[in-house]
């Protein structure tokens, strides 16, 4: 009996490196825009659309490139664009952040994990996310910045978070829905040239 073709539009390449370089550059800049510019910072949270090149770069490229992404861009917009006095606990937040959307959200190809399953993971990392980063360590860190004591800022950051994390779900999946199928044909196409070709069939240790 014949097989069915798989459903997505990958053709067996792997993505290369030069590929991944240029991904986490574009999503670089604009998690510094989203984080820095089109954000609103209250005392006690900080409202963005921040997430979604995060859990993009770790969908598509895993754990180290998120981590990656996500220390440079606090490192850089802190030093280049700085809202405050630089604080190692908000960097420490955003690499837990991208650890845990790295191992949780990476599909080496369209189709795996399954969909069903992505979108498993997906309610489970913003859940994580929440009550880890958010929750715990960034309601730590703004009682010691702020002087402020823990419960009650635990309190109001709760109700933030009850709000914003079902929000982030349907805004991310409705984004990597429109996103699957073009950047499928750029990140998985065959390799523009020879040195590209090899280049992707060397080992990338993700």
């Amino acid at each position: 009996m014949k097989k069915r073709a798989p459903s997505n539009i990958t053709t067996g390449y792997p993505i290369s490196r030069l590929k991944k370089i240029i991904l986490t550059a574009i999503l670089l800049a604009l998690l510094i825009v989203l984080s820095r510019f089109l954000s609103v910072r209250t005392p006690i949270m900080k409202i963005s659309f921040g997430f979604l090149p995060t859990m993009l770069c770790a969908t598509w490229l895993g754990w180290k490139w998120t981590l990656l992404l996500n220390v440079l861009a606090d490192l850089i917009g802190a030093t280049l664009f700085p809202s405050g006095a630089f604080f190692i606990g908000y960097t420490i937040t955003t690499a837990v952040a991208a650890l845990i959307y790295g191992f949780l959200l990476y599909r080496p190809t369209p189709d795996k994990p399954s969909y069903r399953q992505y979108v498993l993971r997906v309610a489970i990392a913003l859940v994580l996310v929440a009550l880890i980063a958010n929750l715990a360590l960034n309601t730590l860190w703004t009682s010691i910045t702020s002087g402020q004591a823990f419960w009650p800022l635990l309190v109001g950051r709760i109700y933030k978070n009850l709000i914003t994390a079902p929000a982030h779900f349907v805004i991310f999946l409705a984004v990597e829905a429109l996103l699957r199928k073009p950047l499928s044909r750029i990140l998985y196409s065959a390799p523009a040239d020879p040195i590209e070709e090899h280049n992707s069939k060397l080992p990338d240790y993700d």
